[in-house]
């Protein structure tokens, strides 16, 4: 099976988790000059050696169509996520989001795959219009990155509909844990707080988030793989928990660094329109469809994600005083 994607943050999880499950493993990573493999180079050398690595580029068809060959599925988690980033680059969101998906499905129709699972991501719902946010709930662009990120769904289904691909459209609410970018938020205050930091710069608090621990995240995807009704779905993975980014910056200054002040930054603040306030998921479909049921909570996964960034080797890849768009 193939993970596009598999350098990064869930990508990296994946593989190592589907590795666990004794299952063939080819990684699509992104073609660089340092011959850099991203957080797969972090794995035990026992587990890359189950992992066959594949440079290239998810915009380029050629490396697409011939990554994909001889794999039964494809996991595409490639993809630009950063959404202040895409208020600056659109047009890489894109060129990697939409074209760059449009070349999975394509290859995938051309080898006859049995099933496609592509990545989406809670974003595409805007701020909640009702919650719990089920499948059902309309879509709304707040930011370039999330209008990327619905074309390639509608895309996915495209194919679907159009040629009988085999898709699932697998919609992640805000995952976090060991080996996330500091673009995110839990990193991002984990990383000032363990720096020492008198006071953690945050942009709005108010906005309220379901955070779903990676390995929670992965299992969605695996289960989803293997279930036949999955086929032609779109599908969230969430908690159906929420906390605002507030309370989440309080609990982790009390636990780490009590006497720690939050100053609020305008240049991370997002423009009001493009900020989505709430996300609460739904996770009735992928429990009716699955075996799937989160095994963490907020507080046993942030209790993880600490543990590793306590770790200096860990922590030296982050830059606690840059902003990460």
């Amino acid at each position: 099976m193939l993970i596009t994607g598999a350098d990064g943050f869930i990508g990296s999880h994946l593989a190592e988790q589907l590795v666990k499950e004794c299952a063939k493993v080819k990684a699509f990573v992104y073609y660089n000059a340092f011959n850099s493999c991203g957080w797969l180079d972090a794995l035990p050398k026992q587990t890359l050696e189950n992992i066959e690595i594949v440079p290239g580029d998810v915009r380029d068809p050629n490396c697409v169509d011939r990554a994909v060959s001889d794999c039964d599925i494809v996991f595409h988690l490639a993809a630009l996520i950063g959404i202040p980033y895409s208020y600056q680059c659109p047009d890489s969101y894109v060129d990697t989001n939409v074209r760059g998906t449009l070349n999975v499905l394509q290859a995938a129709r051309n080898k006859s795959v049995e099933k496609v699972l592509v990545t989406s991501t809670s974003e595409v719902y805007g701020t909640a219009r009702y919650v719990p946010i089920d499948e059902e709930h309309p879509f709304q662009a707040q930011s370039p990155y999330s209008a990327t990120k619905i074309a390639a769904d509608r895309l996915a289904e495209s194919f679907y509909r159009s040629f009988g691909l085999p898709v699932v459209i697998v919609r992640p609410f805000n995952t976090y844990g060991p080996r996330q970018s500091a673009r995110a938020i839990i990193p991002t205050i984990i990383v000032q707080l363990l720096s020492g930091a008198k006071q953690i710069k945050l942009g709005s608090l108010t906005p309220i988030r379901d955070f779903t621990y990676v390995k929670d995240t992965v299992l969605g995807f695996i289960e989803l793989a293997k279930s036949n009704k999955s086929i032609g779905q779109e599908v969230n993975i969430a908690t159906g928990q929420e906390v605002s980014i507030g309370q989440l910056a309080k609990d982790l200054i009390a636990g780490l660094s009590p006497q720690t002040a939050i100053a609020c930054e305008d240049a991370r603040v997002r423009p009001k329109q493009s900020e989505v306030e709430r996300l609460l998921g739904c996770n009735k479909k992928i429990r009716s469809l699955t075996n799937w049921t989160p095994q963490y909570d907020l507080s046993r996964g942030l209790s993880e994600t600490i543990a590793w960034f306590e770790e200096p080797a860990n922590r030296s890849k982050y830059k606690s005083d840059v902003y990460n768009v």
